[in-house]
């Protein structure tokens, strides 16, 4: 068996002595780290930020329009006499606006009254004549029946009133005729006063004093003021969202500061198939102030309200 030597002996043991060392120095600093204690004053982390809620609001745009909004059109031929209303005008209902040339009507229709007092005297003196004869009529046949006058007589007295009843009925109806057609020459007077159908605003003027017009050309454009109004669409989820008499938000693009309550007054019973959408209309509530119609607007509509 072999010794070994003392200086072998001292380095064997000087290994054994580092390797508690050694070990201690090869753990992972996370390891210590995870082993430390939280510092004293540190504060808890904290919670996540709450979620903002979301805006299932939708908006719409459209004109604002009105009910009564319409071309002024001649009713017949004629040359523009006077004007009397320009564009920007407010107009109430039967406001004259211009006059055609009514000379040529006035003439015809003083004639047609002429002719009708005339036939009218006409009727008067038939039926004068016509109780004449009917009381000669009578007379012969109290005559007849007593036996005073011959047949021939008395025959020529019936026949005579009969007559005279069938010439009063021909006069009554010329009178009749002679009245209509006064009548259709007042009409066609009317026709030449061009007037306002309605309460509003005289919007534009297309014609000119000593123009001349045929029937159905446009003369004015007038239109309401108010109240307004705006026709949208939407998807069909908001169905049984959206009632009648329900208030929305409605903002004109020229005054966005601006917000407008409008009343909602018509909702469709169908929905379009095609495009999954059904028409409304609003109307703006209270006064107008600035809008007016013909400007874009937006319509806000929120399900919560």
């Amino acid at each position: 068996m072999q010794f070994r030597k003392p200086k072998d002996f001292a380095l064997i043991l000087l290994g054994a002595a580092l390797l508690p060392g050694l070990a201690c120095s090869e753990k992972s600093p996370d390891v210590a780290a995870a082993a430390a204690p939280a510092p004293s004053g540190a504060s808890a982390p904290a919670p996540p930020a709450s979620i903002p809620a979301i805006d299932n609001s939708f908006t719409v745009s459209g004109p604002l329009t009105v009910e009564h909004q319409l071309d002024v059109l001649a009713q017949r031929d004629g040359v523009i006499a006077e004007l009397k209303s320009e564009a920007g005008a407010r107009v109430q209902t039967d406001d004259l606006l211009a006059q055609l040339d009514d000379r040529q009507v006035v003439a015809d229709l003083e004639a047609a009254r002429a002719k009708t007092r005339s036939i009218e005297a006409d009727l008067k003196a038939w039926e004068s004549e016509a109780r004449v004869l009917q009381s000669d009529f009578d007379r012969a046949q109290k005559m007849w029946d007593a036996h005073l006058i011959t047949r021939e007589a008395f025959e020529h007295a019936k026949y005579k009133a009969e007559a005279d009843q069938f010439d009063v009925q021909r006069v009554s109806e010329l009178l009749l005729n002679a009245k209509e057609t006064q009548r259709s020459l007042e009409l066609e007077l009317d026709k030449t006063q061009i007037r306002a159908p309605f309460s509003g605003i005289v919007a534009r003027r297309y014609v000119r004093e000593g123009q001349q017009v045929a029937k159905g050309d446009r003369l004015f454009w007038v239109t309401a003021e108010g109240p307004l109004r705006m026709r949208f669409t939407v998807p069909e989820k908001f169905v049984g969202v959206l009632k009648v008499g329900q208030q929305l938000g409605l903002t004109v693009s020229d005054f966005p500061g601006q917000e407008h309550k409008a009343r909602v007054v018509e909702l469709s019973p169908i929905v379009d198939p095609t495009s999954g959408t059904f028409d409304g209309m609003v109307e703006v509530i209270g006064a107008s102030g600035p809008l007016r119609p013909g400007m874009n607007s937006i319509l806000r509509i929120d399900p919560r309200q």
